[in-house]
């Protein structure tokens, strides 16, 4: 089954559910991605703190894909916000890949304490002129600080990438997003834990479908308009994630999901207002 495609806000086209590539490194990485890629995704997310852009890119050619068939993501790290640093990092990006350009381009985290996050941003608009980069984007971007890029630069982000799963599910963010028509993407959009799968809301919507609870929680944010980027090792997990495009959930599954929301859901109560990445 192919993944249906997403409009962006700058008109161009992504994939509606992607492939997380934290912590896939080296030949075992590459071999991951690479089946990955076989078994159907074509949007496959980096970051240049997982140091693994070199094994997404060896991936992308031991594919034999077309580039433009695929859509690479990769993100800024805090620490290079500085516009110089910025231009330099996104170049070192692509030489780790090999690649000559990149589909996305997001901050990884906005630092707010350091306050560069616009002088950030300012460089990867710079650098998509400059055709490094196709769309820029955010990841876990509050919405003031969306306002401020739009305040500063005029120029709003594709993609604000955030943690979201059924016991954090973002509604403010999202409808903010949904708003200013950026597309929200979900980091661990199945949780890091196995609290999730043996919640009882998720395993009774799961008998009802006949879908696995994983099926379900990535069905539920489909719906939501959000694009998942689950990581799965086993070829069985990456197609069982990918067929979720072929069912649907009531709303009435869709709001017991909602509800199972949590003021504290975080996994690692990582607060953009707060938290600094490095």
């Amino acid at each position: 089954m192919n993944i249906p495609k997403l409009t962006l806000n700058d008109g161009r086209s992504i994939p509606a559910l992607g492939f997380g590539t934290y912590s896939l490194n080296g030949s075992e990485g590459v071999e991951t991605i690479v089946r990955a890629i076989g078994n159907g995704y074509r949007l496959l997310d980096s970051a240049f703190n997982y140091e693994n852009e070199g094994a997404v890119g060896q991936a992308v050619r031991q594919s034999k894909l077309a580039r433009e068939e695929l859509f690479i993501s990769s993100k800024l790290p805090g620490r290079h916000h500085r516009y110089k640093e910025a231009i330099a990092t996104v170049e070192e990006s692509l030489y780790r890949a090999q690649l000559d350009y990149y589909d996305l381009y997001l901050i990884h985290w906005p630092n707010p304490k350091e306050g560069l996050y616009v002088e950030a941003w300012q460089a990867l608009i710079d650098c998509q002129k400059k055709g490094y980069i196709q769309s820029i984007g955010v990841s876990n971007f509050l919405p003031e600080h969306i306002e401020t890029l739009k305040k500063e630069t005029g120029i709003l982000p594709v993609i604000n990438q955030v943690e979201l799963h059924p016991y954090f599910n973002q509604q403010q963010q999202r409808q903010y997003d949904a708003e200013q028509k950026i597309i929200t993407m979900a980091w661990s959009p199945l949780g890091r834990g196995k609290e999730l799968f043996n919640e009882p809301v998720l395993e009774a919507i799961a008998k009802e479908t006949g879908k696995s609870v994983a099926q379900v929680i990535l069905r539920w944010q489909i719906q939501l308009g959000v694009i998942p980027i689950p990581k799965a090792s086993s070829d069985k997990n990456q197609l069982a994630n990918k067929e979720v495009f072929g069912f649907e959930l009531s709303e009435q599954q869709v709001q017991q999901i909602n509800q199972l929301s949590r003021a504290d859901g975080r996994i690692n109560n990582q607060d953009p207002a707060v938290y600094q990445e490095f």
